[in-house]
């Protein structure tokens, strides 16, 4: 039998990634080599102030200095490579469902799968976290706003009294990024615990 080809291991993979952002975005080497200058350049002083009493201080300084480098530039890489992957389909139809796949942090629930579709494919996605019911509109704002009206209206007949905020992912100057999307959310004020939060997850 014929041997399935291999997939890529997690370092290959990771290379790839910062390969196709680096042909995307062409600063982000240059931000990644700063980071891993500065942190060089921290363990060098370090070492000639704090370990300057022994070589063995000395070159742990500079050691740890060069690893919190690599690690400050590895973490640049890793949000520049995020900033591409959204860039790259920002505005497409669909978008919101991978920052509702992969970005929701714990204590969020939400689905990738929109609550709302129509014919344009405008969407609407629901979150439920501390911050209450969030109701998430995707596509041309006009048409998304009677959406997100409607789907509060329901949720306010399962959940009287319920706390429902509105975000915008849509083209127009007011419209939140996708790249903003999770930040935007996580900021919103708390306003349920973990036991609410469950109780209007299962309701809903």
């Amino acid at each position: 039998m014929a041997k399935k080809n291999k997939e890529p291991g997690r370092i290959a993979q990771l290379l790839q990634i910062y390969k196709m952002t680096m042909a995307a975005d062409k600063t982000a080497i240059w931000w990644a080599l700063l980071a891993l200058a500065i942190g060089a350049l921290a363990g060098v002083v370090s070492g000639a102030t704090l370990g300057s009493a022994t070589t063995a201080g000395f070159i742990f300084w500079i050691v740890t200095g060069v690893l919190l480098g690599f690690l400050s530039g590895l973490l640049v890489m890793s949000r520049k490579a995020e900033a591409v992957a959204y860039g790259q389909i920002e505005g497409q139809p669909g978008a919101v469902s991978a920052v509702m796949r992969s970005a929701l942090k714990r204590g969020w629930r939400g689905s990738e799968v929109p609550v709302a579709v129509n014919r344009n494919h405008d969407a609407v996605y629901r979150a439920i976290g501390p911050s209450g019911v969030v109701l998430i509109g995707e596509g041309v704002r006009s048409r998304v706003k009677l959406m997100l009206e409607d789907e509060r209206r329901k949720v306010q007949r399962a959940i009287p009294g319920v706390e429902v905020k509105f975000i915008y992912v849509t083209q127009d100057a007011e419209g939140t990024r996708l790249l903003k999307l999770a930040p935007t959310l996580l900021k919103l004020k708390r306003v349920l615990n973990r036991n609410e939060v469950a109780v209007v997850d299962k309701r809903l």
